[in-house]
């Protein structure tokens, strides 16, 4: 009993070893890595199945020993209980030797376990400050980045309802035409579309098209992603002057004190 005990207590000290799951982690994303080779091996599988089953203990075992809400307090933890859950089709393998593997389409959900090496992350140095930076820029950037996918939704659908006949192949549905659009704002290849439509066209559609899609590329691409990408940036960086401003601040309340000290000799002496 003793020794059992003993064993038990060994086993939930390794897997509360955030190094230990780190190597877990970098193991599970090898294996994912190897298995999309389709080497055709059962081994990989069988392997697969041996990680869920692995990160199933940890989830089992941080829940006992810090309790629900604890566990799922941490961000990461809920991340890795979503991921775990999607993966479990993968024990299929287990008692099928693989054959529900080939053809259930939900077991390729256990891919989304390699999301798990996010948890990395948590090792770099200043991670903490790093995530709020994220976080600070997401916030200062949602309304310039809405603005932007709503232009590239209205610039789609005109895109479409004006060459959706005469270039199918980028504007056929909206669909189709957001993804071409965008392409067009990334300036990857932005000049193909309006070439294959003059090609395709008269002379006056021709020079519209080039126009068109010139004004998309200067409004969208050089000036809507520059905007977007300079607000997000000015964001994240903007936790760097931080620490001076506080500075700056301290130093100003010492200056009014010191201020204010000088003036009262000065009274004084005046007095005296």
């Amino acid at each position: 009993m003793a020794k059992q005990r003993h064993f038990i207590e060994k086993l939930r000290d390794l897997f509360l070893n955030e190094f230990f799951i780190l190597g877990l982690i970098i193991i599970n994303a090898l294996i994912i890595f190897i298995d999309e080779f389709d080497l055709g091996y059962k081994t990989i599988g069988y392997l697969e199945a041996s990680m869920t089953m692995l990160f199933i203990i940890e989830i089992w075992i941080k829940i006992s020993h810090w309790g629900f809400r604890k566990y799922f307090s941490s961000n990461w933890n809920r991340l890795d209980f979503i991921l775990i859950v999607v993966s479990l089709p993968s024990l299929l393998i287990l008692f099928d030797n693989g054959a529900i593997m080939e053809t259930n389409i939900l077991l390729s959900l256990r891919i989304l376990r390699v999301f798990k090496t996010f948890r990395l992350i948590r090792f770099m140095p200043e991670v903490d400050s790093f995530m709020k930076s994220i976080k600070r820029a997401l916030q200062a950037s949602y309304i310039i980045v809405l603005g932007f996918f709503i232009l590239l939704f209205i610039t789609a659908l005109i895109s479409c309802s004006l060459y959706k006949e005469i270039a199918p192949e980028y504007f056929r549905n909206p669909v189709v035409s957001i993804y071409s659009v965008f392409q067009l704002f990334s300036i990857e290849g932005w000049y193909e579309i309006p070439n294959l439509i003059a090609e395709r066209s008269n002379e006056a559609t021709a020079f519209f098209a080039k126009f068109y899609f010139s004004a998309l590329l200067l409004g969208g691409g050089i000036l809507g992603l520059s905007l977007v990408n300079s607000i997000f940036v000015d964001a994240m960086v903007s936790d760097n002057t931080d620490e001076l401003e506080e500075d700056v601040k301290r130093l100003t309340q010492k200056i009014h004190s010191l201020e204010k000290k000088i003036d009262q000799l000065l009274k004084k002496s005046d007095d005296t």
